[in-house]
C-alpha cells in the first residue's frame, strides 16, 4: 500500500513539472519583428536637430519625443498634445512660455531621467549654428532655462505665435540626452539616444538599422520587439523583398500606377497620406542666364502641371500655385503672380533676353526616382520651348551635398515643413538661408525679396496682419519668379494588411507612419 501510494506521488510530482515547465513555454513567445525597407542607400544622419532627410526623419520619430507631440497619424497643429511635457502656460504678452516636464521618463539604455536639463541643452543646441540645421527657427528665442529639475521656461525676443511647432516632436523639436551627446560627441549621429518607444541598437554602413523596444517607455512597452530598418535604394528591390515576405512595411513608389497596381495583391494596403512634399524649381539667379527675369518667367510659363499630375497620377499629386505648400496656415494664391502653361509666350521672353534658340543648362538630380522622374519630366516640357537640359544624376546624399555648393542652376527640391507659412518661407526665400552662409538651410534661388515681411510677420501678434505679410511676401517673391512652384507629391507606404498602426493615418510630419508602443501585428 505504501509503495503504491508513493509511486501515485511520484507521477503527481513529475506531471506537476512537466506542467509548470509547458505552462512557462507557453507563457514565452516569439520576438515580434517589424522589417522595413526604406529608399535610400544608407543612412544619413541619426541626430535630429542636423538632419531632415525622409529616410532619416522617419525613422527618427520611434527613437526621440518632443515637449509636445503632434497626435499620432496627424499632422493638424490643432491636435498636438503633450509629450515629454504634462502641461504648459505662456504668458499675457506671449512672450514666456513655461513647461512642466513628467516625472519618471527614461533615456534609453543607462542614460538615466530626463530633466529640465537635458531638454534646456537639448533646445539650445537647436538653436546653434555649428549643431542645428534649424537654428534660423529659434530666431526669436532669448533664453531657455531650468526653474527647476522638472520646469522649463522659454523666454521669447518677441511672441512667436507657433511656438508649440518648434518643440514638438519633429525636427529640432526633439530631445536628446544631454550625458549622451557630451560623451560621444560626433559618434552621436551613429549613435542616437532619446526617450522614444524604440532605441538604437546597431548600424550596418549601408544595410540597416536595428532598434529594440524600450520596454521603461513612459507610455508603455511596445508590443513589437524589434525593428529592422533596411536601406533599398531601388522601388522594385523594396517590392520584391516585400512579395517575398522579407520585409513587411515599405516607402512605396509615388506614381498613380504603381500604387493601383500594389492594392491589387492579396493582403496588401497601400497608404497615402500626407503632408505633400511641396515641389518647387528653385531658379539659381546667381547664374546665368537665370540672373534674367525674363528666362526666369520663360521657365515658369513653360512648366505644364496638370502634365505633371497626370503624370504622377491624382491619387499621389496635385498641382501647386504658391510657394507655400497647400494648407498651411497663410498659404495664399489670391492676388499672387500665377505663371499659366504657355509655351508660345515662354519662347518670345526667351527671345526677347536674347535667346531665340534656346540655351543649354547642366541641372543636378538625385537618383531618388520621386525626384528624378519629375525632372524628367520638367526637363521635356523645356526642351519644348528651347531649354536644353543636361541632367547630372546623383546618389542622394551627394546630390544633397553638392545642391548647397551652389553647382546647380536649376534644384528641384521637396519638402514638408511645419504647417505655418513662416516654416515654408523662412527656410527657402529667406537671406539667411542663402546657401553657402553660416546659417544656410535651402534658400537655393539667393531670393532676398520678401526678408522684412518674413521676419515682419514673426513678431507679429495680430494674426489678421500677419496673414496680410505673409501674403505680401509671396507676391514679393513670385513676382520676382525666383522658384516655381510646381506640384505636391504625397507620402506612399506599403504594408502587410495585418500590420497596425495604431493609429488612423492621415498625415506625418516626420513623413513616415507613426511606430509605437501601440502599434501590433494583428
Amino acid at each position: 500500500m505504501k509503495r503504491s501510494l508513493m509511486g501515485k506521488f511520484m507521477i503527481l510530482n513529475i506531471l506537476l513539472v512537466a506542467w509548470l515547465i509547458l505552462g512557462w513555454a507557453g507563457e514565452s513567445r516569439a520576438e515580434v519583428l517589424l522589417r522595413v525597407g526604406m529608399n535610400s542607400a544608407d543612412v544619413g544622419q541619426l541626430d535630429p536637430h542636423l538632419t531632415s532627410k525622409t529616410p532619416d526623419v522617419a525613422l527618427l520619430q520611434w527613437m526621440f519625443n518632443g515637449l509636445v507631440r503632434f497626435k499620432p497619424g496627424s499632422m493638424d497643429p490643432r491636435n498636438i498634445e503633450p509629450d515629454l511635457a504634462e502641461k504648459w502656460t505662456s504668458s499675457p504678452d506671449g512672450k514666456i512660455w513655461t513647461f512642466e516636464l513628467r516625472k519618471g521618463v527614461k533615456f534609453h539604455r543607462d542614460y538615466g531621467e530626463l530633466t529640465a536639463e537635458d531638454v534646456v541643452f537639448s533646445l539650445q543646441r537647436a538653436m546653434n549654428p555649428k549643431t542645428s540645421a534649424f537654428t534660423s527657427d529659434f530666431a526669436q528665442v532669448k533664453t531657455v532655462e531650468a526653474a527647476n529639475p522638472y520646469t522649463v521656461k522659454i523666454t521669447l525676443t518677441n511672441p512667436v505665435p507657433f511656438l508649440l511647432g518648434l518643440v514638438s516632436n519633429y525636427h529640432a523639436g526633439m530631445i536628446v540626452s544631454k550625458k549622451a551627446v557630451e560623451k560621444m560627441g560626433e559618434k552621436f549621429i551613429t549613435n542616437p539616444i532619446g526617450t522614444g518607444p524604440f532605441m538604437f541598437e546597431e548600424y550596418k554602413a549601408k544595410q540597416y538599422v536595428s532598434c529594440v523596444a524600450h520596454k521603461q517607455y513612459f507610455r508603455g512597452a511596445p508590443t513589437i520587439d524589434k525593428i529592422i530598418y533596411r536601406y533599398i535604394p531601388s522601388t522594385s528591390s523594396r517590392e520584391l523583398a516585400f512579395r517575398s515576405g522579407e520585409i513587411d512595411l515599405f516607402y512605396g513608389d509615388r506614381d498613380q500606377r504603381w500604387v493601383e497596381r500594389m492594392r491589387g495583391y492579396k493582403d496588401t494596403v497601400i497608404d497615402v497620406f500626407g503632408p505633400g512634399e511641396h515641389r518647387s524649381l528653385h531658379l539659381n539667379m546667381t547664374i546665368k542666364p537665370f540672373d534674367d527675369i525674363r528666362v526666369r518667367r520663360a521657365v515658369a510659363h513653360a512648366i505644364n502641371r496638370d502634365e505633371m499630375v497626370q503624370f504622377l497620377g491624382k491619387d499621389v499629386a496635385e498641382p501647386a500655385w504658391s510657394i507655400v505648400p497647400n494648407g498651411y496656415l497663410g498659404q495664399t494664391t489670391e492676388g499672387i503672380p500665377k505663371y499659366e502653361y504657355n509655351p508660345e509666350k515662354a519662347k518670345a521672353l526667351l527671345k526677347e533676353a536674347g535667346y531665340p534658340g534656346g540655351f543649354s543648362t547642366k541641372v543636378m538630380i538625385t537618383n531618388v526616382e520621386s525626384l528624378l522622374k519629375p525632372m524628367q519630366v520638367v526637363q521635356e516640357q523645356l526642351r519644348k520651348v528651347g531649354i536644353q537640359i543636361e541632367l547630372e544624376v546623383l546618389e542622394h546624399a551627394t546630390w544633397h551635398a553638392q545642391i548647397r555648393k551652389n553647382l546647380s542652376a536649376m534644384v528641384l527640391y521637396g519638402a514638408a515643413r511645419f504647417p505655418v507659412a513662416d516654416a515654408y518661407l523662412s527656410q527657402f526665400y529667406h537671406s539667411r538661408s542663402i546657401i553657402g552662409t553660416p546659417k544656410a538651410v535651402t534658400n537655393f534661388s539667393h531670393t532676398k525679396a520678401a526678408d522684412k515681411e518674413i521676419d515682419d510677420a514673426r513678431t507679429e501678434t495680430n494674426q489678421k496682419k500677419q496673414l496680410e505679410l505673409w501674403k505680401s511676401a509671396q507676391q514679393k517673391i513670385m513676382t520676382e519668379c525666383a522658384a516655381i512652384p510646381v506640384f505636391e507629391l504625397k507620402q506612399v507606404f506599403g504594408r502587410r494588411a495585418n500590420l497596425d498602426y495604431g493609429n488612423v493615418l492621415e498625415g506625418s510630419l516626420n513623413l513616415g507612419p507613426v511606430i509605437d508602443e501601440k502599434s501590433h501585428f494583428k
